[in-house]
């Protein structure tokens, strides 16, 4: 029977053969300092390097660590979640590989969910190594989700929080697919608090995030949380419609006065034009909800799991053994 863990640490890993060593070795180093029973659980998301071979290894020279393997790349929320799903600790906490989200402030949040905090986030005051550009965007991000939903969703925060168990349970029994852990950890409610942290530069390898996996992130997170893309679609086509009328009374007004207008394609072009834009645009915002609705009809889980090496029971001798069940 396994034994009781207070912390589950979990990390999803995409291609991290240049970085996974020093991960393990400095959240180990705060884990064990902590004092309580804990595990980490590394999700492997499909990398196509050397690292499920080195989490193997790590599984073969520390008991207190389990590896996911994934079947294929199923994405970082992917990972997020199926760490969730296979994490036994009292408080879990989330952090990402490349050591942006420093294990040394596990201590932090862990003394705020002792205090009675369910949910504890860290909160980015600076981010390090990271052209202004992104950081432009990210700023921006943040605040224009918080306009557009009704959430106190938190600004400049990742996925590098701490949960407590009734929050996990509760995400895991969600049985959406397109998801957006921070939102969701937002949705949940539950007494929440921040700590803030300074982010620091990608320990080692490529960053894995380019701008078009963010803007897609972002664009999950935006029709995740909110319904107002579709309404600003309405609004849209109401003002345009009105412009319209307001344009016809106009072209009748002078037509009856004798006024004298020049002829010509130019301005029926432009509008026509405008109009068919605005058309294809408001489709594609009933596309981005009708794709998800899509992919929740045909319920096919969010995650499938190849493998899962562990420690035995007995001994530190690890065990690599086929996952029968996937993911929601």
């Amino acid at each position: 029977m396994p034994r009781p863990v207070e912390l589950s640490a979990v990390v999803p890993v995409y291609n991290e053969e240049a970085g996974i060593g020093e991960m393990h070795r400095r959240l180990r180093s705060v884990l064990q300092g902590l004092g309580v029973p804990w595990e980490m659980v590394l999700v492997n998301d499909g990398s196509r390097d050397r690292t499920a071979e080195l989490l193997d290894a790590l599984v073969a020279t520390d008991p207190d660590v389990r590896a996911v393997h994934f079947s294929r790349n199923f994405g970082h929320q992917a990972a997020v979640a199926a760490g969730l799903a296979h994490a036994r600790g009292a408080a879990v906490v989330v952090l990402d590989a490349d050591l942006q989200d420093p294990p040394e402030l596990i201590p932090d949040l862990l003394a705020k969910w002792r205090e009675g905090w369910q949910i504890v986030y860290a909160q980015r005051r600076k981010r390090q190594g990271e052209p202004l550009t992104k950081r432009f965007f990210a700023w921006s991000f943040y605040r224009v989700v918080r306009r557009m939903t009704e959430m106190d969703l938190p600004t400049d925060t990742g996925d590098f929080c701490l949960m407590d168990k009734v929050v996990v349970d509760l995400l895991n029994s969600m049985p959406e697919r397109n998801r957006y852990i921070r939102g969701l950890r937002a949705w949940v409610g539950f007494r929440q608090t921040a700590v803030p942290f300074d982010r620091a530069e990608r320990f080692a390898g490529d960053v894995k995030y380019t701008f078009s996996k963010s803007f897609g992130l972002a664009l999950n997170g935006i029709f995740s949380l909110s319904k107002m893309p579709l309404r600003a679609a309405t609004w849209l086509g109401l003002t345009i419609s009105a412009a319209s009328f307001l344009l016809a009374v106009w072209a009748l007004y002078v037509r009856l006065t004798g006024g004298y207008t020049v002829p010509g394609w130019a301005s029926t072009v432009v509008i026509m034009l405008f109009l068919g834009g605005v058309q294809l645009l408001t489709i594609g915002v009933i596309g981005e909800y009708l794709g998800r609705v899509y992919d929740e009809v045909k319920q096919r889980p969010l995650y499938v799991v190849a493998r899962i090496t562990e420690s035995r029971a007995s001994s530190a001798e690890p065990v690599s053994h086929e996952a029968r069940v996937v993911g929601r």
